[in-house]
């Protein structure tokens, strides 16, 4: 396998540069749904156009454009990305942002946002939109939860009203948020609970995965534009993430996710568990690692056949004054910043590093201007973006391991 020059490994990639296509075939989806085989691919499709051994590039095309993968999702958990504008987020690269089932429906609520035109007017982004399903807010922001097979009652973290999350509510505010991609309502339970706590939350999972699915369906117009994605469950165990992803497959989903992850198990338990979940998802689907990650995270994962990504990292690193760079991440708080006249990464072209040095950001951040968050977020973005477009690209040349290995050394080299 071809290695990388140390000039290539600097810039791991650019935004908005065209996968190479192998003109490998594109691929139907198995799972699709019955009711829309006869649609034309442009409701959901999914090409591979290289592999470099189980990681892959490609494209997912929807009505609303194409997603380049492996490809990461910048958060907009309250229809924004924070201290960002949309057409700032579009420059960094990102194809498809995500929004926050949990907390659209409790502020600005989702029927408002239907009445308004949907969440792609109400922010002004008009590429794809994916919605987690908020099962995962639920249990963790709402007070008082009581999980039933119904679903799940909470308090809202805002103002402490009652609130039932059931699978076909989830879909139903996704659906009125306009998502192009949905996500089924799952029951995430912490990877040190019992096996029994496990093998039940897995097993209600699926359960509401198909409720999630039949709900999906009798969405009409919305159905037939949009697609929905299953998510694998089982914590750290082999034998329910195999029971998982079974169930997943017969009840068919246009992609499947890989959850319950990154939430406390540390990231060698979690790439140990992507070293056999992964494989048991289709391989002809989009695979989504919900929840991840760290940069170093991403490109494990890749390696491991992951196509997407989802994580606040980014943005809310950005707004305590972190900055990620090939170096590995720079803490602008620092004092020693304080006279340093590099920009945030030396060759980096997003514009806050073309156009300010790190000991004016280390003032503004100190000093909690808005700018500081604006600048440092930017940056962050246009990161994650030209290390996506890197492993695309290393993906497309069969060079995969050698940018893996230059990456992860050189990044962790100062951890």
């Amino acid at each position: 396998m071809a290695g990388l020059g140390e000039d290539r490994v600097e810039g791991y990639g650019y935004p908005n540069i065209d996968v190479i296509d192998q003109g490998l075939p594109r691929r139907e989806l198995r799972g699709r749904p019955k009711a829309l085989s006869g649609e034309p691919m442009s409701r959901f499709s999914f090409s591979i156009d290289a592999t470099d051994g189980v990681a892959r590039t490609g494209k997912i095309a929807m009505r609303r454009g194409e997603v380049r993968t492996p490809s990461f999702m910048p958060v907009g958990t309250a229809a924004t990305v924070k201290a960002m504008r949309p057409e700032e987020v579009r420059a960094s690269g990102a194809d498809i942002i995500l929004g926050n089932t949990y907390h659209l429906m409790l502020r600005p609520g989702a029927e408002r946002v239907a009445k308004l035109g949907g969440l792609h007017r109400f922010m002004g982004w008009d590429r794809p939109i994916l919605t987690d399903s908020g099962g995962y807010q639920v249990l963790s922001l709402g007070e008082l939860n009581r999980i039933s097979e119904e679903g799940v009652r909470f308090k809202s973290h805002l103002d402490g009203s009652a609130h039932m999350l059931t699978p076909e509510r989830s879909v139903e505010v996704q659906r009125l948020l306009g998502s192009d991609i949905v996500m089924a309502f799952d029951q995430l339970v912490p990877t040190n609970s019992t096996d029994e706590q496990q093998r039940e939350a897995m097993e209600r999972s699926m359960r509401w995965a198909k409720r999630s699915r039949e709900e999906f369906d009798r969405g009409g117009d919305h159905a037939g534009k949009g697609a929905i994605f299953g998510i694998q469950q089982g914590a750290l165990d082999a034998q329910l993430r195999r029971a998982s992803a079974e169930a997943l497959i017969d009840i068919g989903f246009d992609g499947y996710a890989v959850g319950g992850l990154a939430v406390g198990e540390g990231q060698e338990a979690m790439l140990a568990c992507l070293d056999f979940a992964v494989e048991m998802l289709p391989a002809d689907q989009p695979r989504y690692l919900m929840g991840v990650g760290k940069p170093d995270d991403i490109v494990e994962a890749v390696v491991r056949g992951i196509d997407m990504f989802d994580c606040v990292l980014p943005t809310r690193s950005g707004r305590t004054g972190q900055a990620f760079t090939a170096d590995g991440p720079l803490n602008l708080r620092n004092a020693r910043f304080a006279e340093d006249t590099d920009p945030i990464e030396p060759d980096c072209p997003c514009p806050a590093c073309k156009t300010f040095e790190r000991a004016y950001i280390h003032h503004l951040v100190k000093s909690g201007e808005i700018l500081g968050a604006m600048l440092m977020t930017q940056h962050n973005l246009w990161f994650y973006q030209r290390l996506m477009q890197g492993l695309r690209d290393a993906i497309a040349d069969r060079s995969t391991a050698a940018f893996a290995m230059n990456f992860l050394t050189r990044y962790r080299r100062s951890n």
